[in-house]
């Protein structure tokens, strides 16, 4: 589904605070840098055109390009962007950056007012494949109330939010266990959400295909969907035959030093359009 990408490249990309379970050190630098080449390699082959956003030194996460800010168009008010409130005051600071370059690009600025409350992007906030409407996890790093801020702004324009609440911290961000694989389709981890998540994400989609908490704890949930394609870092049977229901060719990438911070495939990209 992606077709335009913003990435940031790792050069700055370390662990230096546990923000999630599963960060760990040594981060080797030079592999990194290989498998973020690769992945934007296989995101080009895939017809995706990837843009870059300079990083900025000491700001180890920018290359986590899915958090910081929410992309959208609406005929309303045309192409939008809503700032994100991070959890984590160091990431706080990467914001900027991603706000003045999508500014640069055109886009109206939604800036709520999320005092008190954190908004994590594209991390917890996830376009419907068709765009008719979002759905929000919320519980780990983006709260109840930022979430419910979000919904309403989206009100106004005209899109409907759909409020997921996360019950375990190894799934933290909405896109580890979330993965819209077309309209009528998503692949998830059911033991991510509470009772009432879980209904509503059974009711909002057609088929829902479900991994395991092993594959979910690999990021296999944590795919992007280009052009037929499905990129992970990690392929099973249960995977494959999946894919392949959905009419979809698998695409492995190795992210394991990015995993060493909590992150894989969805979470270094953000997605323009």
């Amino acid at each position: 589904m992606a077709k335009r990408v913003l990435m940031c490249p790792p050069t700055y990309f370390d662990v230096r605070e546990r923000k999630n379970p599963y960060m760990r050190l040594p981060i080797d630098r030079v592999r990194a840098q290989q498998q973020w080449d690769k992945l934007r390699r296989a995101l080009e082959e895939s017809g995706v055109k990837v843009e870059i956003i300079a990083p900025v030194k000491d700001l180890e996460d920018m290359v986590f390009a899915a958090n910081q800010v929410f992309i959208g168009y609406s005929e309303k008010i045309g192409k939008f962007i809503v700032p994100s409130e991070m959890r984590h005051l160091i990431r706080q600071k990467e914001v900027p950056f991603y706000v003045e370059w999508f500014r640069n690009k055109g886009y109206k600025i939604i800036a709520l007012d999320l005092r008190g409350e954190y908004l994590e992007g594209q991390g917890d906030l996830l376009w419907h494949p068709d765009h008719s409407k979002i759905w929000a996890g919320y519980g780990f790093r983006s709260t109840r109330g930022g979430v419910e801020k979000f919904a309403a702004a989206m009100k106004e324009l005209g899109f409907q939010v759909t409020l997921l609440q996360l019950v375990d911290d190894h799934c933290y961000h909405l896109d580890t266990c979330l993965c819209p694989l077309n309209n009528e389709a998503a692949l998830i981890y059911p033991g991510a959400y509470s009772a009432d998540a879980l209904a509503a994400v059974r009711q909002g989609w057609k088929r829902v295909h479900e991994l395991g908490r092993e594959e979910a704890l690999q990021f296999m949930g944590n795919g992007i969907v280009a052009n037929g394609r499905y990129i992970t870092p990690r392929l099973t049977s249960n995977l494959s035959t999946i894919l392949a229901r959905e009419g979809l060719e698998p695409v492995v990438v190795d992210t394991s030093e990015f995993e060493k911070s909590g992150g894989s495939v969805f979470c270094m990209k953000s997605v323009i359009e």
